[in-house]
């Protein structure tokens, strides 16, 4: 049977493990090694990597450190960051990678998309957008970014999620701008949202700050990915850094429960 995923969410930035708020001010939280090693021990169903980095200073993947990262992952790993071509996604994927995640290249052009699957396979490919709530008195709705959220595109998240999906995206990542790091709850309407439009798997990101958070969740939109960070890295209200994840008893618990909860 079919299961959601609960998916801890890494950024790396200058080679080092961080969080961020709101996409800024990223504090160092440990080695991304080392963090690898720990979430293997607590059998974790799937982890995302994400180097914020890379695309905004147009360089290559790191593939030294992704080997490193697949070489000691014994769960699903998925890794983006500066990935714009077709054979830059298979050498990823030769390092022993599961899934690459793109995001500002495929805004740029979708078609990319229909390239990396063909050459990796659509199971292969996210396709990662980042959002936000449009501001203003009269203004409604999100609006898409990139580049760590300094780049604005009037493209609509959901359409454009369904763009992404025919052009060759076997699963899409929603990621709340406004919410990352604040770890006060998923924006379930743009979740609902996005899950009713789509036919791949989608995960949602940014807001988690507890089991409860991801609970309803699962609850509003049945199977998903559930995927968090700062839930992940810190522990209690001062956020001391800890690496944690839900174990197998929680993790039931939070599936029947999301279960009980859904309406038919």
């Amino acid at each position: 049977m079919l299961r959601p995923r609960i998916i801890p969410c890494l950024l790396i930035h200058k080679g080092g493990l961080v969080k961020t708020q709101a996409f800024k001010a990223p504090k160092y939280v440990g080695d991304p090694i080392n963090a690898v090693k720990i979430f293997n021990e607590k059998e974790t169903d799937e982890l995302v990597v994400l180097d914020i980095d890379a695309t905004v200073n147009r360089a290559e993947p790191n593939y030294g450190l992704i080997a490193k990262l697949a070489a000691e992952c014994r769960m699903p790993l998925c890794y983006g960051g500066g990935v714009s071509t077709a054979e830059q996604a298979a050498r990823i994927i030769d390092l022993g990678v599961e899934k690459v995640a793109v995001s500002a290249a495929a805004v740029a052009d979708p078609s990319l998309l229909t390239r990396i699957s063909e050459a990796i396979g659509r199971q292969s490919v996210v396709a990662v957008i980042d959002v936000r709530r449009k501001t203003g008195l009269f203004s409604k709705g999100y609006e898409l970014c990139t580049h760590n959220g300094r780049q604005l595109h009037k493209l609509d998240p959901v359409a454009f999620a369904k763009t992404l999906q025919e052009a060759g995206a076997g699963e899409i990542v929603i990621n709340s701008i406004d919410r990352d790091g604040e770890m006060s709850g998923y924006d379930l309407a743009l979740a609902k949202q996005l899950h009713a439009a789509l036919r791949v798997p989608l995960t949602v990101l940014g807001g988690a700050g507890s089991l409860d958070d991801i609970k309803a969740l699962l609850s509003a939109c049945g199977l998903v990915g559930a995927a968090a960070g700062s839930l992940f890295v810190f522990k209690g209200k001062y956020r001391a850094v800890l690496i944690n994840y839900p174990n197998p008893a929680q993790k039931n618990a939070i599936f029947n429960a999301a279960r009980v909860a859904r309406p038919s």
